[in-house]
C-alpha cells in the first residue's frame, strides 16, 4: 500500500555512494546532465513498459536527457553490455545485478535505483501435461478451475512421465531469472524437486524431479509446440500468445506464489552512477513518471499501442492487451480479471526495497548457486550496495518539488518490507531473517548458524 510520509534518509549503503548522489546539483531547477546522449537496452517482454513510455512521452527529453532504446537477444548478452559499456542502462532481471555482486556467473559492480514492475509472469503447460492435470484440479459450479492452481495438481503428471522413461522438461528464461526461482518455488512448494546447483551440475539439476532449462522468451511457445519441453514460467506475452496459438495453457501466475513480487529492475554500472550522478537521478525520474502514467486508469489502451510497435514488444495488440489491460487467459475462453497481474507504480512498485532482493539471494542460496552458508550480515551488506533507494529518494524528492508527485505518493521505509505469508504456501518471509527463512524449507540447501 502507498504509505503516507517519506524518510528522506535511509540505512545502508556506503558514504561514497550517498555523497556521489547528494552532489545533485540545486534542489530545485533541472539537473546539470553529464552525459545527456544515452543508449538503453530491453527485452521484448511488457514489463520493458516504463523505457516505452518515458521516451516516447517525451519524459526522458523533459530531463534533458536524449535515449535511445535497443531491443537485445537474450539476458545474458543484456548484462555483458551493460558491464561493458555498450548500453548505459537496461532492463533486467531482478536477479542479474544481485547475482553480479553475490558471486554467481559474471561478477560486477552493478546497481538498481528503479524496481520496473510487479507480478507479469505465468507458469504455463502443453495441451497434453494440462489435460493429465485437470481432473486434479477443483472446480467451481460452472466447472471452471479454481484457482490458485498449485503444483500439487502436476506431481501425478510427473511422477508418471518418470515412469515411463520420459523425463519432464520445463523451460525458464535464465538461470538467476524470477522465472527460475518461481517455478522452483512452485514445484518445491508441492514437493516436486526442481533441483540442485553443484559446481559439477551448473544446470542446477542435481535431485531433479522436474528438468529445468534455459529458453529465451520469445521462443518458448515454439518451444513447447515441438514438445521440447512440457511447460515454462515466462513473462508476457509469451503466456497469452500460448492461448492464442491453442498450444498450451497457463496454470497460474506469480501473483499466486508470491503476491506482488518485483519482476524487473532497471540497472546501470556503480561507475556510472558515481561517474554521471546527476543523469542517474534524472533517468529514475523519468521511469517513475512513466510508471505512474502506466498506472493511472484509462492509459493502458494506449500503453498496448505503443508496445505492440515493432521497436518495443513487437506482438500483436490482442496478445498484449489480454494481460496489459487487467485480464488474463487462462483456457482458451477462460478469461478472468486481474488488476494487479501487471502492477508498474501502485503498492510502491517503483522503489527498490532491501527485503525484495535479500528474498532472490534466500533462493540463489537455497538452490545452490551461492554454495556456502553466508552469515546474516551478509545478505544485508551484499544487498545495500546493489539496491540504492538513495537514488530513488533524490529522483522522487525533484519530482514532488515539480509537482509530478505528491508527499502522500513515497513510502516511509527503512528499506525493508513487513513479514508477508502472500506465497503459494503460505510461508512467512522476513527479509531481516534471511537465514531463518532458507532454514524453513524442506526441500534445498540450508545455511549454517554462523
Amino acid at each position: 500500500m502507498i504509505l503516507a510520509g517519506f524518510i528522506a534518509g535511509c540505512s545502508g549503503g556506503s558514504k561514497t555512494q550517498s555523497a556521489s548522489v547528494v552532489s545533485a546539483k540545486e534542489s530545485s531547477g533541472k539537473l546539470l546532465i553529464e552525459k545527456p546522449q544515452l543508449t538503453f537496452g530491453f527485452i521484448k517482454l511488457t514489463d520493458m513498459a516504463p523505457l516505452a513510455i518515458a521516451k516516447e512521452l517525451g519524459y526522458f527529453e523533459d530531463e534533458g536527457l536524449y535515449v535511445t532504446i535497443e531491443a537485445q537477444s537474450n539476458w545474458k548478452n543484456v548484462l555483458d553490455r551493460v558491464i561493458d559499456g555498450q548500453l548505459d542502462g537496461s532492463h533486467m532481471l531482478a536477479g542479474q545485478p544481485i547475482a553480479a555482486g553475490a558471486g554467481f556467473g559474471r561478477q560486477a559492480d552493478l546497481v538498481t535505483p528503479f524496481s520496473m514492475d510487479l507480478n507479469g509472469n505465468g507458469i504455463t503447460v502443453s495441451n497434453e501435461v494440462w489435460t493429465k492435470m485437470k481432473p486434479n484440479v477443483a472446480s467451481d459450479e460452472d466447472g471452471k478451475p479454481i484457482h490458485p492452481i498449485k503444483a500439487d495438481a502436476l506431481a501425478p503428471v510427473v511422477k508418471e512421465y518418470k515412469t515411463a522413461g520420459r523425463p519432464f522438461k520445463m523451460g525458464m528464461v535464465f538461470p538467476v531469472s524470477t522465472h527460475n526461482y518461481e517455478i522452483r518455488y512452485w514445484l518445491g512448494a508441492a514437493g516436486i524437486h526442481p533441483g540442485l546447483y553443484t559446481a559439477d551440475n551448473i544446470q542446477g539439476q542435481v535431485d531433479a524431479d522436474v528438468l529445468l532449462s534455459v529458453t529465451p522468451p520469445p521462443q518458448m511457445p515454439a518451444t513447447l509446440e515441438a514438445g521440447t519441453i512440457y511447460g515454462y514460467c515466462v513473462g508476457e506475452p509469451w503466456n497469452q500468445q500460448a492461448v492464442f496459438k491453442g498450444i498450451g495453457v497457463p496454470v497460474t501466475t506469480n501473483y499466486d506464489i508470491w503476491k506482488n513480487n518485483p519482476e524487473k529492475v532497471f540497472v546501470m554500472t556503480k561507475k556510472f552512477v558515481e561517474t554521471y550522478p546527476n543523469t542517474a537521478v534524472a533517468v529514475t525520474k523519468a521511469l517513475i513518471r512513466a510508471a505512474k502514467w502506466l498506472d493511472t486508469p484509462g492509459n493502458r489502451p494506449k500503453a498496448v499501442g505503443i508496445l505492440s510497435m515493432p521497436a518495443y514488444v513487437g506482438a500483436d495488440s490482442v496478445v498484449i492487451a489480454n494481460s496489459m489491460t487487467g485480464t488474463f487467459e487462462f483456457e482458451k475462453g477462460d478469461k478472468r480479471s486481474m488488476p494487479d497481474f501487471n502492477v508498474f507504480y501502485r503498492y510502491d512498485a517503483t522503489f527498490p526495497f532491501y527485503s525484495d532482493g535479500i528474498w532472490f539471494l534466500t533462493q540463489m542460496r537455497r538452490w545452490g548457486q551461492i554454495p556456502e552458508s553466508k552469515p546474516e550480515e551478509w545478505y544485508h551488506q551484499t544487498i545495500k550496495e546493489i539496491y540504492r533507494p538513495d537514488i530513488w529518494k533524490q529522483a522522487a524528492k525533484k519530482l514532488v518539488e515539480e509537482g509530478y508527485l505528491s508527499k502522500e505518493e513515497l513510502p516511509e521505509t527503512d528499506g525493508y518490507k513487513d513479514p508477508t505469508t502472500d506465497f503459494i504456501d503460505g510461508k512467512m518471509y522476513d527479509g531481516k531473517d534471511p537465514v531463518g527463512y532458507i532454514n524453513s524449507f524442506s526441500i534445498g540447501y540450508k545455511d549454517e548458524t554462523l
